[in-house]
């Protein structure tokens, strides 16, 4: 059992709501928009300022330098002044003697607001204009190529998909503790993945340098991509609070005020087109994605990239044609989210996989055999496909799980039942590892061995639940030939590891464990020119202690920056990642075509993990991004009004996966003999590529829903979340909504 481990199950772990409170601790509160969009016409903070406990209140008037915290764009103020433009954005900031006086006092706020008519659907923001940055295309194949292409296709087929966005529901609410330093310096302790971002975003508010704020985190109680960017604000609040009053505050959301102001997966909408030769080769694919990005970039622009590389899946596609829009609409902004867009982008050509199957006649896994990725291939951008997996995975999986035993048990079953139905998908994955934004591919450690022999490891990685922690100490005992018990791993800090990128992008072990190894070969160096320079064979702290007393140095630091990407954003081309994941996962499930109910009986995967460096940590990481992914797809039903406020916004009314969502079976085979060169010791990133394995549940309950209805059946239901409610209808003659 790793020491994160033991200590969750004891209740002894910590997290920033645990830490005691330090004298003269003050807490705050934020004011925020009660509309989606207006114009403040008058603010009201006199009452709110004489309430009991409160020790001060303020708006963008109070900030020391630049009321701007955007990282890609800079169109997102800490407070909002004049025009406000979604529900739950920062106008004051309440501080008090307790968090409930803070809250009071809140309430006390007189706000008068000239309401303006709000934007919530992408495609109406795109109708209007609305775009974020530029629009992007991707393709292999100019206008009149692809035009081209399709007329040479024997059969084309187009329709639209839509996704809905989903809820973090991490469990640790944002939080942030700031308390002021001697010489006007600034601690800050973060709830974030992105330790530097907090600390440069904070610098820019309050107009110091980023050497006067250090920022500090132990661990997590959960992200999934909803700490990287907009852990951010909370912080610099707490910051800022701390600045003007000479003492310690805390910003910890309660959660309903975490699921009304922080952002959320990106809803998409999008128009697809795919032509196919008689043999089922896919000739040519075009598709339009409209991101609803929500009021401001956060990471929008980067996370509408990521889709466009991922369009294509684990297909090989001759002519291909991808544009997407990133609309601006008047939603909390969305943000990054396990994934990081590819999801998106993946269902919608296997939407249009599942619609040009049903045309043909065929089943989806043989169309899905026939266009797989090969070696040397290459993706639309350019990158040419190395390391493939891809087929690999697929055919293991097939005769692993027995695909072609499941389709008859299921096609016998459908004969037989009337009530309810079966069904079957296949789901390939082919997931990208790196940043896209190649100066985030890098990372940094500093490595002390003490006079005892005991090791203290030092990254910018931050744990969050994904066991990164565990994965350090093991590249860092298996470097220096010591026992893992010597490991420590620190907390992680912008004063011991600088200019750190964020624990993102499943690379947190790639990058931080690369530094680590790079650290302890050079520490390793230095005691086996010790060691060969001695006649007798001596104990770890035997070494260690000679090492000291002979005056070499026990410390290193090291730096790793991933090799060989590049990617030029004006020609659309290039190799943006250092390798793939691949894998491939079967899906059951059975509906009850009645109450429009169903249970994803099983998903059998057969995952490209590289050697992992924690067999049992990443097996855990399939099965949650697994089950995190049929939550998006089947239950997670993101709900706005017209108005723009956000009606899912309890667990009353948002509907997780649980225990009964879980499927009755879950299998997970990694792949064998797949090493992979291009990462530390041979291991894959895991934290985001399984959680595609969850759009084989989407396919997997419309098909049983299709046996229901009749194949011939011409209703594209390609509408997700897959809820109940829009089963029912579905199965019942009715268009969802």
């Amino acid at each position: 059992m790793s020491l994160d481990a033991a200590q969750h199950t004891k209740g002894e772990s910590l997290f920033i709501d645990d830490l005691p409170e330090p004298a003269g601790c003050a807490f705050g509160a934020l004011f925020t928009s009660p509309v989606a969009h207006g114009h403040v016409l008058s603010l009201d903070l006199s009452k709110a300022c004489r309430a009991p406990g409160v020790l001060g209140v303020f708006t963008a008037k109070d900030v020391p330098a630049e009321n701007q915290i955007g990282a890609i764009v800079p169109d997102e103020p800490l407070f909002a002044e004049a025009d406000l433009h979604h529900v739950g954005q920062p106008i004051a900031l309440i501080v008090a003697e307790s968090p409930e006086l803070a809250r009071a006092a809140r309430d006390l706020v007189q706000i008068e607001i000239e309401t303006r008519a709000p934007v919530t659907c992408p495609r109406e923001a795109a109708r209007l204009g609305h775009f974020i940055v530029p629009s992007r295309t991707v393709a292999n194949a100019s206008g009149q190529e692809l035009k081209t292409a399709f007329e040479s296709c024997a059969v084309v087929v187009e329709g639209t998909a839509s996704m809905r966005g989903q809820e973090h529901l991490y469990l640790e609410n944002q939080a942030s503790l700031a308390m002021p330093l001697e010489g006007g310096r600034l601690r800050i302790y973060a709830g974030t993945q992105g330790p530097t971002a907090v600390q440069r975003i904070a610098a820019r508010v309050l107009g110091l340098p980023m050497s006067a704020i250090e920022v500090e985190v132990r661990r997590l109680g959960g992200a999934f991509g909803g700490k990287e960017d907009q852990a951010t604000p909370w912080a610099t609040f707490a910051a800022l609070g701390a600045l003007l009053l000479g003492r310690p505050v805390k910003v910890a959301l309660q959660r309903d005020e975490d699921m009304v102001s922080t952002g959320k997966r990106h809803p998409y909408d999008a128009d697809w087109r795919i032509g196919l030769d008689a043999d089922g080769k896919i000739l040519a694919y075009e598709a339009t994605l409209f991101q609803n990005a929500g009021a401001s970039a956060d990471l929008s622009p980067a996370i509408l990239e990521r889709s466009l590389f991922h369009a294509t899946n684990s297909y090989y596609v001759p002519a291909a044609r991808v544009t997407a829009h990133s609309c601006r609409t008047n939603l909390t902004p969305f943000t990054a989210f396990r994934g990081f867009g590819g999801p998106q982008g993946m269902f919608v050509i296997e939407a249009a996989l599942a619609r040009a199957a049903e045309v043909t006649g065929r089943n989806r896994e043989d169309l899905q055999a026939l266009n797989l990725l090969s070696e040397g291939d290459l993706f639309p951008y350019g990158m040419e496909t190395k390391g493939c997996h891809a087929r690999r995975s697929f055919d293991e999986a097939k005769a692993k799980y027995d695909l072609a035993g499941a389709r008859r048990a299921v096609d016998e079953f459908n004969a037989k039942s009337a009530r309810f139905k079966r069904g079957v998908s296949f789901m390939p994955i082919c997931f990208g590892i790196s940043f896209t934004n190649k100066m985030m591919n890098q990372a940094g450690a500093l490595v002390h061995i003490y006079t005892d022999g005991s090791v203290h490891v030092a990254t910018g990685a931050v744990e969050m639940g994904q066991g990164v922690t565990a994965k350090l100490r093991t590249i860092a005992a298996r470097t220096l030939g010591c026992e893992i018990e010597r490991i420590t791993i620190a907390t992680t800090s912008t004063t011991t590891v600088a200019n750190t990128s964020p624990t993102a992008a499943s690379s947190g072990a790639d990058l931080n464990g690369m530094a680590v190894k790079i650290a302890c070969e050079q520490l390793r160096e230095r005691l086996t020119k010790l060691l060969s320079s001695r006649e007798l064979p001596l104990s770890w702290e035997d070494l260690i202690a000679t090492a000291h007393f002979e005056r070499i140095h026990l410390s290193c630091g090291a730096h790793y920056a991933t090799p060989k990407i590049n990617y030029d954003k004006l020609l659309e081309t290039g190799s943006p990642f250092a390798y793939h994941v691949f894998g491939c996962a079967l899906t059951e499930a059975t509906v009850d075509c009645l109450r429009g109910t169903y249970v994803i009986d099983s998903v059998k995967i057969v995952h490209d993990a590289g050697r992992s460096l924690a067999p049992l940590i990443d097996r855990g990481q399939v099965e949650g991004a697994l089950a995190q992914g049929i939550g998006w797809l089947t239950l997670e039903d993101l709900a706005y009004s017209e108005d723009g406020h956000l009606l899912s916004n309890a667990l009353a009314t948002y509907k997780a996966p649980d225990v009964h969502s879980t499927p009755k079976d879950i299998q997970v085979a990694f792949l064998e003999d797949a090493e992979n060169p291009e990462a530390v010791m041979g291991s894959k990133g895991i934290g985001e590529p399984p959680l595609m394995y969850g759009i084989g549940s989407y396919f997997a309950i419309r098909a049983a829903a299709r046996a229901f209805r009749g194949h011939s059946d011409t209703c594209d239901l390609l509408d997700a979340p897959l809820t109940p409610e829009r089963l029912l209808l579905y199965l019942h003659g009715t268009s969802p909504a």
